[in-house]
């Protein structure tokens, strides 16, 4: 069966890339334009198949098409380029609203006692469910690769991260061997963020990694982007 994928997948990436679909990328996604000749053609690939398998779902009013597709898909696949892939497989869906929204959230406080609440969002990412993201904040990331924020890249860092079976900041790696060391390294960098922000340092890093470990994976993803673009 996953060779039947691969052979379509292999298809999918051999046809021409739409014109339309290219001018979208070039005008909407900055980062596109600093990627070398090979990277940008592997990207177009994997935009191809993104968006031959995953079903967007437009949410308070907002209009899926090319531009919001494109914008979308480009971003989530160039956190997968130059690795062996099976494009987010836990994910069959994106919603995406026009802004950022409300969703109620639900805290268990001491003494057993449950808070609930609404709380804004740009984005959010589901364990084995859909990715969900405001489309002003997926355009202003695009835009500016800069900034160190990038909700796509953020939501979809977490898509990596449950692929290994839990949200704990680590993502499926090539080689069981290497788990022991992603540990000690992330640990121990996790634990840099948490006492800096705690003695009131500076961080180049968002204070929000310093919440959970697989958020502190989320927020390095943003950040090493943003290093790997200039």
């Amino acid at each position: 069966m996953f060779g039947l994928k691969q052979k379509k997948r292999r298809r999918i990436r051999s046809q021409p890339f739409p014109p339309t679909w290219l001018a979208i990328l070039e005008r909407n996604v900055a980062y596109y334009h600093r990627l070398s000749p090979a990277d940008q053609a592997e990207l177009r690939g994997h935009i191809q198949v993104f968006l031959a398998e995953k079903r967007f779902e437009g949410c308070g009013g907002q209009e899926i098409d090319d531009a919001v597709r494109v914008t979308v898909a480009a971003q989530a696949c160039i956190l997968l380029l130059h690795r062996e892939t099976d494009y987010y497989p836990m994910l069959q869906s994106i919603l995406v609203y026009p802004h950022s929204y409300f969703s109620k959230t639900t805290r268990r406080l001491p003494g057993g006692v449950v808070a609930e609440g609404v709380q804004g969002r740009l984005g959010e990412s589901w364990y084995r469910g859909p990715v969900v993201l405001s489309w002003d904040d997926i355009r202003r990331s695009a835009h500016d690769p800069d900034d160190g924020h990038n909700v796509v890249f953020h939501e979809f860092a977490h898509q990596l991260d449950s692929e290994s079976g839990a949200n704990e900041g680590t993502p499926r790696l090539p080689r069981r061997s290497m788990y022991i060391t992603w540990a000690r390294v992330m640990g121990a960098e996790y634990q840099h963020l948490i006492d800096a922000i705690v003695l009131h340092h500076q961080t180049d890093l968002d204070a929000y990694g310093a919440t959970h470990p697989a958020e502190f994976f989320a927020v390095i993803t943003e950040a090493f982007s943003k290093n790997h673009s200039n």
